[in-house]
């Protein structure tokens, strides 16, 4: 069945588009809440999070005027480091991580001529240890997370030419399972989250061939549950957050028609708040900005006729901002 005849099924219930945009513009304002508070550590991936979701439903000059851009662009400023580096809010240590997240929000809003690329280089490259891997800040700290967001961070600015490459790569085949799964690092156990930074960073790194399509592609599909969603590792809980963990790395090995995507869409669709709008992880759970953008993106990667912007499933970005900044679309597949 094809996307669009899904999305007519009569049991398919409507996204609220406007409800979900006026929750991240709240969440952008909500500077008095408990939750600003405890989430100040990782304020530039919220951002990049309740931006990006704007921007693939077609509403960013519509949720935040140009005074609003400019607010935001300047807190991203302010989290800048003198070695390079961004932290995840004001005065917090540069990790890998928030730096991703800081270029991913200025190639959203076309101003990635407010980053000093040398000096992001710089940091970036000198994460990369000997054995191929990136641990995420000067502490030390090594996941293949860390691997993917400097490795898409180095390919988004141009300069891929910075780190080893092929070693990288060589250490993410390292994580590989048994069962085509990637963990954290060699013996970790297989996580969707990690399956999809290490398909992720493999597909910048022109390096798919290490990956075993087939059985892969199984044990993603194996993460569907009964009521449609998916969970991140066996007997788990599903998540709205892996309806893009697991579908973009099914969407670059091109078999997303391996899961009941009609199935995973009314999943998605029922943790909606129709009311005040956002997405949460399960039904009648509390919704974030987190879930909000990652359910969004999931839709978008099953062609949502109200997601009006494609987003490609390794840079996690609206293909129109890939292809502004002259980035071809390679490594991913269709189905």
């Amino acid at each position: 069945m094809s996307a669009a005849k899904e999305f007519e099924l009569p049991s398919m219930p409507t996204l609220c588009v406007d409800e979900h945009c006026a929750f991240v513009a709240r969440a952008s304002e909500s500077a008095d809440t408990l939750e600003h508070a405890l989430t100040e550590h990782l304020r530039l991936s919220g951002i990049y999070w309740g931006v990006c979701a704007v921007y693939t439903l077609g509403r960013l000059d519509r949720t935040f005027d140009r005074a609003k851009k400019e607010e935001i662009l300047s807190y991203v400023d302010s989290c800048r480091n003198e070695n390079g580096s961004y932290g995840g809010g004001v005065g917090h240590d540069g990790h890998v991580l928030y730096t991703l997240s800081a270029v991913q929000i200025y190639a959203l809003f076309d101003e990635l001529s407010r980053i000093d690329v040398e000096a992001v280089v710089g940091f970036l490259s000198s994460m990369q240890l000997s054995n191929g891997s990136f641990q995420g800040d000067h502490w030390g700290e090594i996941d293949t997370r860390f691997t993917y967001c400097a490795l898409s961070a180095l390919r988004l600015l141009g300069r891929l030419d910075a780190v080893d490459v092929d070693k990288a790569c060589a250490y993410i085949n390292s994580c590989k399972n048994f069962d085509g799964g990637f963990g954290a690092e060699p013996g970790g156990e297989s996580h969707a989250g990690q399956v999809f930074t290490c398909v992720g960073a493999l597909a910048i790194g022109g390096r798919l061939d290490y990956v075993d399509g087939d059985l892969l592609g199984w044990w993603l599909a194996e993460r569907q549950v009964k009521v449609g969603g998916l969970n991140g590792r066996p007997e788990k809980l599903p998540d709205v957050c892996y309806s893009w963990w697991v579908l973009s790395s099914l969407s670059v090995l091109g078999k997303t028609h391996w899961i009941d995507r009609a199935a995973l869409a009314r999943f998605i669709l029922k943790c909606q708040d129709e009311k005040s709008g956002g997405i949460s992880d399960r039904p009648d759970d509390e919704p974030d900005v987190y879930h909000t953008f990652f359910g969004i993106a999931g839709l978008a990667l099953m062609g949502h006729p109200a997601v009006v912007e494609p987003i490609d499933p390794v840079f996690a970005l609206p293909k129109s901002v890939l292809r502004r900044m002259g980035i071809e679309l390679s490594g991913t597949g269709k189905g």
